[in-house]
């Protein structure tokens, strides 16, 4: 099954997952990453800096964007061309993220789609703000 088609996409299509940050997700993405940064895995330490308790790998929540987009919208298929984003606020252990993705241009000639790519809080807060240029998938290919 492929994803969405630069035909099948319109500006303003939307898509979003949801997930609430757990230790085991940040335990596991610093052993899969290697990222053992102190500000992520060591509560002594991180109640030291300006955060004042360990926050989550920002790469991390780029994944739910990465979710959103390979899995949603385009969809399966589709391949990652770009990804620009700005990281807002921090995201704690226990925070419920929200990845959404926002169709924002398309070149159909080139077979390229602008998403507005974003992540907010359980309190609404933008917590990641960026954009992402994809190839969709195109139908009747493999």
């Amino acid at each position: 099954m492929l994803g969405k088609s630069i035909e099948e996409m319109n500006i303003g299509d939307t898509a979003s997952f949801t997930k609430t940050v757990s230790e085991y997700d940040v335990y596991s993405f610093a052993g899969i990453t290697g990222d053992f940064n102190p500000a992520h895995i060591n509560t002594l330490y991180a109640s030291e800096t300006s955060f004042g308790k360990r926050i989550a790998h920002g790469i991390l929540s780029i994944g739910f964007i990465s979710n959103v987009l390979g899995t949603q919208l385009p969809g399966p298929g589709t391949i990652y061309l770009r990804q620009v984003c700005d990281f807002r606020k921090p995201v704690f252990l226990g925070d419920t993220i929200t990845a959404t993705v926002e169709v924002t241009k398309k070149d159909e000639a080139k077979n390229r789609v602008w998403l507005r790519t974003y992540c907010t809080n359980q309190n609404g807060e933008l917590v990641v703000d960026g954009e992402a240029v994809m190839m969709p998938p195109k139908k009747g290919k493999a």
